[in-house]
Formats: structure tokens, sequence, C-alpha cells
């Protein structure tokens, strides 16, 4: 890759050129995001996996930039137009935005009012006005009297749509135009009608808005780009149109020369018919549309943070699990799993209104736990959550069965997704989606993967945000996410295979067959057997995979296979075999880590085998803990100023951060109020009260 593309990611990312250009070739020879960041880091200065994803991105973006240069030359070039000059300021942008507008003059166009005039005969008039040898305009006109053209006002006027053309075209004008926006005040007014729409009161504050660009908020941004899609708002960008037509005239000047006294007001008028007609609406979309993406980027982000501390959540792990999703007219879903997440039996009770058939009810979960002696139970937290809590108050559990409190978001979409019915052929939706419930709980990971993340419930204005960049911090999310925790190679289903490093859907599908037909792989070599399954995809993957009980312990670690002979060698000289060093940590203190480094291993790997050595597959998500809201609190009006209750983060946003507090509307805790804190998802909190606005049910909390 060019060293202009390439110290231009060095200086985004505030690392090194070197660092760099190591990360593009591991990527051109194959390697993925989990993988380099996990045991390439000689390679990469140690750089984590936000790092190196965010440098994949800038990679694709240049390698894409670089195909629409060239693009760009070849069209300019067949036009006959290509002069050394306009191909190095090609060669050396580094912005989409500039590489077009370079490429503005030249790009096919429809007809236009100034290609009317070129056609009539017009652009010598064009260039005499902007020149210093007119000093008569309305006589030089009269020359232009034919094809058409009536007068020497209408000769004067196709000149002037000319130049507003090459005005609107040229490059340092709407540069410097599109500064002059960025620093402006966007405006928002209800459209003619909008107010009396019932959809307009969520944009009542917008009504009459005006604030800097500059500073708006990345939630501001998208919510009045909705609006606008919606009818509801009209957006503006407030600028001094005399002030931009003076600096327009100048720039324009500075370029193509002054003309002269005589000719100078045609000039300036089609300055202010450029600005008017074709720059103001051309660059104000282009300002907004950057706006927009720069709270894409800021939205993406959030949403990315709260899906990698939703797919750390703590699991249970494997507990035989009473999974329950809660309702009042169809009843409660009740799903027995067994300790590897397996249907083991499903029934439904009516315990609420309107049926409120209590003793079967009851008869029916204490049957339940006594028969499979229940360690663990998943209860949603959606409709009729509080009150299932509370009649579990009368069931008998063990002594260390817990009752947790799990979120039900998304877990309808999978209970009718393909891979609910292709793991779940014989039951219907209700039972999916209380099974989903269940594995939540044993195993966040594992369950929500199935999942697409937009249907959790997390992050800001998922479905306005580009689709594509979403999808790509998405994706790498969740493979940084399982590739951290690790998979167990004889369990994961396909759906979480698929997430492994330099594996996918194609070869997680070999896997789980080669599984089914073969029995439990008894090493990581074996991995070598499945169809389709190379040495690079064995490179990638085999250290994220984990075997236990397996032929060699070496495989229930993070080890790579490429560092066994070191892990080996560090057993030998203690004198031990290496079963005896795994888990030692004793013993791994002893290790001396600079007696082992060479050209391709450096310090950084070697510590990680040591660290490795010690913990063998330490699972980095915390234990799971349980909850209980303020049973005394169950609808909006019983709350007041100042009162205290337990809530549970169930979103974070840049704006503040969403807070179940056992009622059906969440609390706002807003971003002025955690002075400092940073929230996690679904972190146990206790808030205050600061205000309630019944009539649009918004609950405003304070920490």
């Amino acid at each position: 890759m060019k060293e202009l593309y390439v110290n231009n990611m060095a200086g985004r990312l505030q690392i090194k050129p070197w660092q760099v250009e190591n990360c593009i070739l591991l990527f051109e020879d194959g390697c993925t995001i989990p993988f380099i960041s996990r045991y390439r880091k000689e390679q990469t200065g140690n750089l984590d996996d936000a790092s190196v994803a965010e440098l994949k991105h800038w990679m694709d973006f240049f390698t894409e930039l670089e195909k629409r240069k060239n693009l760009v030359k070849e069209t300019i070039s067949q036009a006959g137009a290509l002069s050394r000059e306009i191909e190095e300021q090609i060669d050396n942008c580094t912005q989409s935005s500039i590489l077009e507008d370079i490429y503005l003059p030249f790009k096919p166009k429809r007809r236009t009012r100034a290609s009317i005039a070129r056609e009539k005969g017009l652009e010598p008039l064009a260039d005499l006005l902007c020149s210093k040898n007119c000093h008569n305009p309305q006589d030089a006109a009269k020359k232009f009297i034919k094809n058409g053209i009536e007068d020497s006002e209408s000769a004067l006027a196709g000149a002037r749509d000319i130049i507003a053309e090459r005005i609107s075209e040229n490059a340092p004008v709407r540069e410097n135009l599109r500064n002059i926006l960025r620093n402006q005040r966007i405006e928002a007014r209800a459209c003619r009608g909008a107010k009396d729409k019932e959809e307009a009161e969520k944009y009542r504050d917008y009504f009459d808005f005006s604030r800097p660009l500059k500073s708006l908020p990345a939630h501001n941004v998208l919510a009045l780009l909705r609006a606008q899609s919606e009818d509801i708002l009209s957006l503006s960008l407030s600028c001094d149109e005399q002030k931009c037509e003076n600096k327009i005239y100048y720039d324009f000047c500075q370029q193509q020369g002054y003309p002269s006294r005589e000719c100078t007001p045609q000039v300036q008028e089609a300055v202010a018919d450029s600005l008017e007609r074709l720059l103001l609406p051309s660059i104000s979309n282009e300002v907004i549309k950057e706006a927009k993406q720069k709270a894409d980027t800021e939205s993406v982000a959030v949403f990315g943070e709260n899906l990698r501390q939703l797919l750390l959540e703590a699991p249970v792990g494997q507990k035989r699990t009473l999974a329950i999703d809660p309702g009042f007219r169809n009843g409660c879903k009740l799903a027995v799993l067994s300790e590897q997440g397996e249907l083991l039996e499903h029934a439904i009770i009516f315990p609420h209104p309107p049926q409120s058939d209590k003793i079967r009810a009851l008869c029916t979960l204490q049957d339940l736990v006594d028969k499979y002696q229940i360690q663990a139970i998943s209860l949603g937290n959606g409709t009729a959550s509080r009150e299932s809590r509370e009649f579990l108050k009368r069931v008998e559990l063990p002594r260390d069965c817990q009752i947790y409190l799990v979120s039900e978001d998304g877990a309808s979409i999978y209970s009718a997704s393909e891979v609910a019915r292709q793991e779940m052929p014989d039951q219907d939706v209700t039972v999916r989606g209380a099974v989903s419930i269940g594995r939540r709980l044993m195993d966040p990971l594992a369950e929500l993967v199935k999942i697409d993340p937009k249907n959790l419930g997390i992050g800001q204005y998922q479905h306005d945000v580009d689709q594509t960049l979403l999808k790509e911090k998405l994706d790498n999310t969740i493979s940084i996410c399982v590739n951290s925790v690790g998979v167990n190679l004889n369990t994961a289903s396909p759906y979480l295979l698929a997430y492994v490093a330099g594996i996918g859907p194609a070869l997680a599908q070999g896997i789980v067959e080669y599984r089914k037909k073969n029995g439990a792989f008894k090493c990581r070599e074996e991995l070598k057997k499945v169809p389709r399954l190379g040495p690079k995809a064995f490179e990638q993957c085999a250290g994220f995979l984990r075997i236990k009980g397996g032929s060699n312990p070496l495989d229930a670690s993070a080890v790579h296979p490429e560092s066994y002979p070191i892990a080996l060698k560090m057993a030998k000289d203690l004198g031990i075999g290496i079963e005896e060093l795994i888990g030692n940590e004793e013993r791994c203190k002893l290790i001396e880590a600079e007696r082992y480094i060479s050209k391709d291993k450096g310090l950084p790997t070697i510590s990680d085998i040591i660290r490795e050595l010690a913990k063998p597959g330490l699972d980095p998500r915390q234990e799971a803990g349980s909850f209980a809201f303020d049973e005394s609190i169950s609808d909006i009006s019983q709350l007041r100023e100042g009162m205290q209750l337990p809530g549970i983060v169930n979103n974070i946003t840049n704006f503040g951060a969403f807070i179940d507090i056992g009622l059906h509307e969440n609390g706002l805790l807003h971003a002025s109020q955690l002075k400092g804190r940073r929230l996690k998802l679904h972190e146990k909190i206790q808030v205050r009260i600061i205000s309630v606005d019944l009539d649009r049910k918004r609950i405003s909390l304070g920490l």
C-alpha cells in the first residue's frame, strides 16, 4: 500500500508506520483480526484488537479510494484533459470529497443551463467576461446574438450560467465553502401541518431548533435527519450569504484572474447565482452528510461497546436451569434445560389474571423443581416479570438455587428464526423463546450470537446509521468476544463456531458434521482432517478452540499449537512434565521469559504463554449475580421525587443510560448526572428519582 496511506493510517491511530505496514502484510497473508492481535504482537507492536480492527477498516477504505482514483484518472484521460498537475492532485488526496471535487468538472452530467449556453456558442463570451480585456460587456455580447439568442442580455445571461457552473465546480471554492458551513448552525423548523401529526410528538423539542452543527451530539443529528425523512422537520444551515459571495468571488478570481471593472458586476451576479442555485444546496447536503457520518461512527461505537458488554456478561455455567417466559393472558412458558442446555421438559402455567390458576401453577412449578433438582431459574424481564418473581416466592427452591432476571430482547425474533427451527424443529415459538431465555443465563455469548444484534435492544438509532459500517463493527465485536473467551470445539454450535477466527459458516458446519460422524475431537491436530479446512484456516482458528480432556493438555489452553515446542521446553527445563506445569502458578513464576525469546517470538508472546500455562483457558467473564427490584413500586404513578430505587442498566447511549427499575417504562439517567462515572450494560445500580412526566411517561433519574 502507498506510503501516503500508511502515514495517514499511522496518524489516525497514533501509531508508527511500521506497525501499519506489518498489519497490512498480515492481512494480505489472510490473517484475521483476533489472530493478529493475539498471536502476532511482535509484528504489530502489541496493538489491541480494537486498533487492529480500525486499521483494517481504513485499509479497506484506502483500497477502494485507490480504485476510485484510477477510474477518475482514466475518465479524465479519455477526455484528453489529464495534465500532470491534475494527476498529482488526484494521487496526493486522501479524502473522497476532495477527489470528487477534482473530478467534478470532467464528470459526465445531464444537460444544464451552462451546457445549453455552451451549445449556443457562449463560452468565448464567458471567458471574455472573466478577463481584464473586456470593457463593455453589452457591446461584447452583441456579437453573440445568433443561434436563437435574441438580444445581448440573453447572451450575458447564458455566459453568466457558464461562469456560475465553473465556480460551482471549482475545488478550492467548494472546500472553502464546506469549511464555512461546517462552522454554522443547523436550523430545524416544523413542516407545514407536521405539528398535528401523532408521530410528531416525539420531535416536539426540535420544532424551533438551532444549534452549532460542529458541537451537535450524535443522537440529535440522527433524530433531526429521521424527522426530516418523515416530513416532520425541514433542515437548513444558516450562513451570511453576502460574506459567502465575497469569499467565493475572491477565491475564484485568485485562480482565474480578476475581471475588468466594467465586467465585475457580471461575475458577481454569476457568483450569487452559483451560491444560491448550485453551491449551497450541494455543499449543505454534503456537510450535513458529513455530520451524519460522524454521528454514525459515534453511534456505531456505542452500539459495539454495548454489544461487547452484553456478549461478555457473566454466565452461570452448566447448571440445570428452569427458564420462565412470563405473561398474563397467554400464561408463563416454562422450559427445563439440562446442564448442556438441552430441552428436557416444557409446560405452561397461568398464575396471573385473567385465569389466576395459582394452585395448579404452583404444583407444576414445584414438581419441575423437585423432579430435576433445579440449580438456577432464568426469569424473562418482560410483561408479568415482577408478578412472576413474586409468585416464585411460594416455591420451595433448593438451598443454592437462585433466581436471575434475564433480558428478553430478541427472544421472540430468535424463536421464529430459521436457526431456532433447525435447533428445535418439533417445538413451537413459545417453547423456543423460553429455551433461549434459559440458555442466555447459562452462556450469554453462545446464545446471543444466534440473534441479529440490532434486535437486542441496545444502542441508539441502529436502523438509521450506515448499515455497512454497523455490520462491520458488530461482526468484528462478536468475533473479538468469541475469540477472547475461546470456544469448546466439542460442544459449540455451528453459529458460535462460525465466529471463530478463520472458520466462517461453511467450515463451522463442516466441523459439526465431522463431529457427528467421528465423535468428539481428541486433539487440535484432528481439525486438519475436516474437509476444506486447510493450513491457513488451522493456523487462524486453532488457538481459539478448546478441547477439554483431550490427548494433549495444551489443547485446553489458549497456547497456539505453533508455540507448543516452547511450552514443552519450559516444562523440560523445570524438570517436570507439561501436565504438572499447566495450572501450577508457583512453577510458572520460576520460568525466566528472556531465555525463550527468539527472532520469531518476542517477550509479549512468551509472557502470554507463561500466563496461559498458569491459568489455562481462563474465562475472562465474571460470575453471574442475582437481583431484585423494589417490590413496593408497581406503577409509574407511585414514583416520587427523591425516591431511591435499585435498577439495572438496560441500554447506554451518548446522551445517557436507560435504567430498568421494574416498571413498564425505563428511566433515563442523563449523561449530565453521571459525573464522570462509566456504566456497564446490565450493571446493577442505585438510582434517585429526579422528576416524573406522567403525560409523556418519562422518568428522569440521578445516581
